[in-house]
């Protein structure tokens, strides 16, 4: 016979048997049933759960082109949703470049410094891979 126990799981109690097969194997027996709704003392209040805050989307890594410019690259596959600057833009670092959907969610790809818009590899609508240069800056 196995070891019982009380688990409390968001204020219902629950009884468990338990069985310890030891080194021998065999079959285990477990059985979890709502426990008689006798009141349960807690020596502590149940803490709330805490909401992990929701990343921020990272800006697209930026390596230098071979034409001294700097390349623009996806950070994720997806599916250029708006392409939102025009070639000879002037953009600041942080300034929207394109929006990139991805797994359901819009992500901004932001300039990761200041320039000039060189050229826009990619249209709206275009599916993308980790990597692609969307953007070349200069």
């Amino acid at each position: 016979m196995g070891r019982k126990y009380r688990i409390t799981v968001n204020g219902t109690s629950y009884e468990v048997e338990v069985e310890d097969l030891g080194a021998g194997g065999g079959s285990a027996t477990q059985t979890a049933q709502p426990a008689s709704p006798a009141p349960v003392a807690r020596t502590e209040p149940a803490a709330a759960p805490k909401a992990a805050p929701a990343p921020a989307p990272a800006p697209a890594p930026a390596a230098p082109a071979a034409a001294g410019g700097v390349e623009v690259e996806a950070p994720m596959p997806g599916k250029v949703l708006k392409v939102a600057v025009s070639v000879g833009a002037q953009v600041s670092e942080g300034d929207l470049l394109l929006v990139l959907e991805a797994m359901k969610m819009e992500n901004e790809i932001q300039a990761p410094s200041a320039g000039t818009v060189k050229e826009i590899k990619v249209k709206d609508g275009d599916p993308v891979n980790t990597g692609d240069v969307l953007v070349v800056l200069g």
